[in-house]
Parts: C-alpha cells; structure tokens; sequence
C-alpha cells in the first residue's frame, strides 16, 4: 500500500466512514505544499474547505434552531460561533487525531505547520465536504452533530451570554440549605477515542443523587445537574 492509499485508510479508520472516492479522502488531508512537491494530480484541501464551512453552519445552524425554539436570533448566532470556530473545530479534531493524518510538504513540516489551529480546523472542515460529496446530508449530519454536546447551550453559557447554566441553578438551591454540599464526579467513560462518552454524577451529601452523559467531562456534569433539577421539579 502507497503513502497516499495508506493516508486515506488512515482517515477512514478515523472517522469511521469509508469513501467510495478514495480522491476525495485524500484531497482533503492535501496541504498545498504536499500538491506542490509530491508527484500526484490531485488538488489541494482549499476548495473542499470552502464547501465544508458552508455544510457546517447549515447544519449546526438548523439543529440549533429546531433545538432551542425559545433563544433569540442573537443567542442562536452566538451560540454557532461558538460551536463552529477555530478553537471548537481544533478540539473535535484531537478526537481523530487529525493534526497527524494532514500532508505537507518538507517545508511547511519544519515551519511546525502541523500544529498550526487554522490549518487543522480548514482540514477538519474539508474533511466534511468530502464526505457530503461523498455520501450525502444526512450522512454528514449524523457525522457533524457526533461531535456536538448534547446540551451546547449549557456547555457554551459564557459565549452565549444566557443567565445562567444547569451546574448554577443546582448550586444556588442548594446553597439555601447550609448544611447540604454538592460536588461532581466522573463515573466511567467509554467508547474509541474520536467519540468518548464520559458519565458524571451529582453528588449531594456524599450520595449520587443524580447523573448524565456526555461527549465532554463538561457536558456530562451539566447534564448530570439537569438530571437533578428535573428530579426537583425544576427545568
């Protein structure tokens, strides 16, 4: 097996889906300094990029939507800045560890491109179009949305601007009663390391009182306290 057929098993081994167009896999991990210097004809990751920003924000735009019927224009923009920039992207990457898996050319390798976050979360969105070329929307939906927390309001609060999260509400109840205390902790986590599912409890008084799931440490504990709202009465 070749370097190129090597470098589109990997990336299907990675994400869990495979190409039919093998090309496709393989243009999208194509820096254009690899194009350049590599004997291939083959084009570089940058027009699928461009494809995949627009798939992106479609999709997270109309999952959002239908999800949170109550946030505002404003909340609903903030939120999918949230979810869909450089810093988000770069963290959904680690998760196949995609960093690794991108071709450069010799020069760009001893510049330390390869840890560079713009280029990592283009790669990450060339890697959707690829596969909405590839497949079709729902694919791609179900690929995209396997990356997102299930609450992303609640994950995202701060850069939403709401007033307050599920962990907040928890605390400011119990905290009428002085001689109860509230603490998380981290039950299991399971699952290939592109998609862990982490499971947190809430823990009152030393006892479990309630748990939730999630695709980060952070999304488990929050859905763990609406859990525990939920059981008050409280949504």
């Amino acid at each position: 097996m070749g370097t190129t057929e090597k470098t589109a098993a990997d990336l299907e081994a990675a994400i869990g889906y495979i190409f039919r167009d093998k090309k496709l896999a393989l243009e999208a991990l194509c820096h254009s300094s690899y194009v350049n210097e590599a004997d291939i004809r083959i084009r570089s990751y940058e027009r699928l990029e461009f494809l995949g920003d627009s798939v992106l924000s479609v999709v997270v735009s109309k999952w959002i939507f239908e999800k949170y019927p109550k946030l505002t224009e404003g909340e609903l923009s903030k939120l999918r800045t949230a979810l869909v920039c450089e810093d988000a992207l770069c963290e959904f990457a680690k998760r196949i560890n995609l960093s690794e898996l991108i071709l450069f050319g010799q020069g760009e390798k001893k510049l330390g491109s390869r840890g560079k976050h713009s280029i990592i979360a283009d790669v990450f969105e060339s890697i959707i179009a690829a596969i909405y070329l590839d497949s079709d929307i729902n694919r791609i939906t179900d690929y995209i949305l396997s990356f997102m927390p299930s609450d992303p309001a609640a994950v995202y609060m701060d850069s939403v601007g709401l007033k307050s999260d599920y962990k907040t509400k928890l605390q400011e109840i119990i905290q009428k009663n002085p001689e109860e205390h509230i603490e998380y902790a981290l039950i299991s986590q399971d699952g290939p390391p592109h998609s862990r599912t982490f499971t947190a409890a809430v823990m009152l008084n030393s006892n479990i009182l309630s748990k939730g799931e999630g695709k980060t440490k952070k999304q488990a504990e929050q859905e763990a306290a609406k859990a525990a709202l939920l059981l008050m009465g409280i949504e």
